[in-house]
């Protein structure tokens, strides 16, 4: 059984996660992608924020779908079998959220990968599953490029501690309408990641994406941008650095830099605010964690600030073209992390929604139109 009775952060009590769970469910992350209805059937089968419980539910959903895309694959609907497997990887994935913290949900994680792998056999343009190796390990990426053009240039995209490459391929059409190659790969410490978020070898893993892209004949990754998301938007702040040679833009979107790894700001942020949290500010303490490798908040509090760009002098040394965005009411990440990469370095832009939370959501901007205008920002920056 999984609880979450020894963290350190608090919950929400059941009621709010089942009414939640309605509100969300068909509409808004982590419930998009399924039925509305799905949403009432779950909140009246719970009877604890035991997280067993929870994978347990939304795997029987996602058992049901996966059977009935079986049924329409052996009769030739293709499209019937295309929806009832993404349908499935969606349920599956919702029970393994935000992260696995046990078999139960290990094996719901497990079944998500299986049914959108079967989902992904119907894409258009074809989804590449890429295998690359890395210091003795093995890094997997979705790679899509868009038919009728010559050598596109690619995006490669992350995102944060629950959102993984599997949902970043939802982005993956705005690319090819704008002309690019979409490249999809989960974020240190999540996924099918090898490597911890603190890992000295997570670098190195990014540099040999960006050496493979760089192999592949049917892109041009000459013309290269890249896109991190929530907690994962570290990582495009610090490549913008790192890699700034052969990188042409770079999005940090919603992340932290410098501010939002110190204790003062992260100690409430893990365990009291994340409104944005389906389960409360427990939920992404466990997800942080696991990210980030660590037992304890104590243990997390001293390590995080380690991870300062500006503490570790990378902020005013040459910088590709750096794209902040996020909202100003983040409880997440903080939005003067966007005012310290502008502050140093080379000019950056910036795009800040003054209503918005997490990654710019809420006070009536969606998804939507913020990915809308980074992919704009993209194909201006990288296309050309």
């Amino acid at each position: 059984m999984s609880t979450s009775s020894q963290s350190p952060a608090r919950a929400r009590p059941l009621e709010e996660v089942k009414a939640e769970t309605i509100r969300r469910a068909g509409h808004w992350n982590p419930l998009d992608g399924i039925d509305p209805e799905a949403g009432k059937t779950v909140a009246g089968a719970l009877t604890s924020l035991d997280r067993d419980e929870w994978a347990r539910e939304w795997s029987k959903l996602g058992a049901r779908a996966d059977e009935a895309a079986a049924k329409a694959e052996q009769a030739g609907d293709r499209k019937k079998a295309h929806d009832h497997y993404l349908l499935a990887f969606n349920y599956f994935r919702i029970a393994r959220y935000p992260c696995p913290v046990s078999h139960t949900t290990q094996k719901a994680y497990e079944q998500s990968l299986s049914a959108f792998r079967k989902a992904s056999r119907y894409f258009d343009p074809p989804l590449e599953i890429v295998e690359i190796p890395c210091e003795g390990r093995t890094l997997i990426g979705y790679l899509q490029v868009p038919r009728g053009i010559e050598k596109p240039p690619v995006i490669m995209s992350w995102g944060g501690v629950d959102g993984w490459k599997e949902d970043r391929t939802k982005a993956h059409p705005l690319f090819h309408a704008a002309g690019f190659a979409g490249f999809a790969i989960d974020m240190p410490g999540t996924g099918e990641h090898p490597f911890k978020y603190t890992d000295p070898k997570a670098d190195r893993a990014f540099t040999a994406f960006i050496d493979y892209l760089l192999t592949r004949k049917d892109i041009d990754a000459t013309r290269l941008g890249v896109w991190g998301g929530s907690y994962g938007a570290y990582w495009a702040a610090k490549l913008a650095h790192t890699e700034h040679a052969r990188i042409r833009g770079a999005v940090f979107h919603g992340g932290n830099v410098h501010h939002g790894f110190q204790p003062q700001w992260m100690k409430p942020a893990l365990t009291e605010r994340a409104k944005a949290a389906i389960f409360g500010p427990v939920q992404l303490f466990e997800s942080r964690s696991r990210a980030m490798g660590v037992a304890s908040l104590e243990e997390f509090l001293e390590v995080a600030p380690k991870l300062s760009l500006l503490t570790q002098g990378l902020l005013d040394g040459p910088s590709a073209p750096l794209l902040c965005v996020n909202g100003k009411l983040d409880d997440q990440a903080p939005v003067d992390d966007c005012y310290v990469l502008m502050e140093h370095g080379n000019p950056k832009e910036a795009r800040i929604y003054p209503n918005g939370g997490h990654m710019g959501r809420g006070g009536g901007t969606n998804d939507e139109e913020i990915w809308q205008m980074i992919v704009g920002w993209l194909k201006k920056r990288v296309a050309g």
